[in-house]
């Protein structure tokens, strides 16, 4: 079937919306597009082979500093993917490194850090107390040179979140790859993408974190998968993700999860919330996903009490401003 530069258009806009503009150029690569579309695609290529060459060097430096620990740093999500070699990782945008740490270790991991140049951003200290009381990770670190960003994982999901993930299994069935580096099992890796894409969010980007899940299926297969989610307490989750996967990109699932649930279609909806011109649309929809982000993410009167002071603050700053 042809397309019309409007429709090419339209799909390079929510691509590149969507951060998913270096995987289409990957998919499409040797096929014959109109000529301003071929230089579309080469492009992102280069953008993507530029993201993946930064993101591999800044870990090979996160590596280096941390040796200290004597302990194999796990990298999670793009970084993990380009460092294993894996299809997920083919053109595929990388932002921050994002690597996880036996909790025990990270008072010594941070500073190691901040001693080969890392900064902290969180300067406000309710938001670094937030950081250290509740959620998953450090305060995000970023490297004063390079303007790089690490974050510190000692788990994968925010210690308010109902599910409880097994934090040490994850480490100690990392598989290790040279350099002082690991990646999660394979199973690991799509619970986590799961995890990250239905219950550690509001769903925004995530047309990409779905098709990791979907890459990391067709390239490996789903063994282990369902032991792995339920010893993490993720079994829903990741079968919504396997439905949704199945929805929209035609992933090898199991029978049971090849049709949407009601509850689901609203999830591919807000997933594909974007007009031609790559604009966020169902702005109802997707104030209830922002609001379910927070509710899921801690209780109710925990959440309160944050967002009071949080609007406290941001009313001071305004008024000082």
């Amino acid at each position: 079937m042809a397309i019309d530069l409007t429709r090419w258009t339209e799909l390079l806009t929510v691509a590149r919306a969507e951060t998913l503009a270096g995987t289409l150029a990957h998919r499409l690569e040797g096929l014959a597009v109109p000529d301003a579309v071929a230089k579309a695609l080469a492009e992102a290529r280069i953008d993507a082979a530029e993201a993946r060459r930064t993101a591999l060097w800044e870990a090979n430096r996160i590596a280096k500093a941390l040796r200290p620990l004597a302990h194999p740093v796990v990298l999670l999500k793009g970084t993990a993917f380009a460092a294993a070699g894996l299809a997920a990782g083919q053109g595929r945008g990388i932002g921050d490194c994002d690597i996880l740490l036996p909790k025990p270790m990270l008072d010594h991991a941070e500073k190691l850090l901040v001693d080969a140049g890392w900064q902290w951003i969180k300067s406000d200290p309710y938001d670094d107390l937030y950081y250290r009381r509740w959620m998953h990770e450090l305060p995000p670190l970023i490297h004063a040179e390079r303007g790089r960003m690490v974050d510190v994982h000692h788990t994968i999901l925010p210690l308010t979140a109902r599910q409880k993930p097994d934090a040490q299994a994850l480490i100690a069935d990392a598989v290790p790859l040279d350099g002082g580096l690991a990646v999660l099992d394979h199973a690991d890796m799509i619970v986590h993408a799961a995890a990250h894409l239905f219950a550690d969010g509001e769903l925004a980007g995530g047309l990409r974190n779905l098709w990791d899940i979907h890459a990391l299926i067709e390239e490996r297969g789903l063994e282990g998968l369902e032991a792995r989610a339920a010893r993490h307490g993720l079994s829903s989750t990741v079968d919504r993700a396997l439905r949704l996967s199945h929805a929209l990109y035609g992933t090898s699932v199991p029978r049971r999860c090849r049709h949407l649930t009601t509850t689901d279609r609203l999830y591919r909806r807000r997933l594909m919330a974007r007009d031609g011109w790559g604009r966020e649309r169902h702005t109802a929809l997707r104030t209830a996903f922002y609001i379910r982000s927070h509710l899921i993410r801690m209780p109710l009167p925990l959440l309160s009490r944050h967002l009071w002071i949080k609007w406290r603050k941001g009313k001071a700053a305004s008024a000082s401003g």
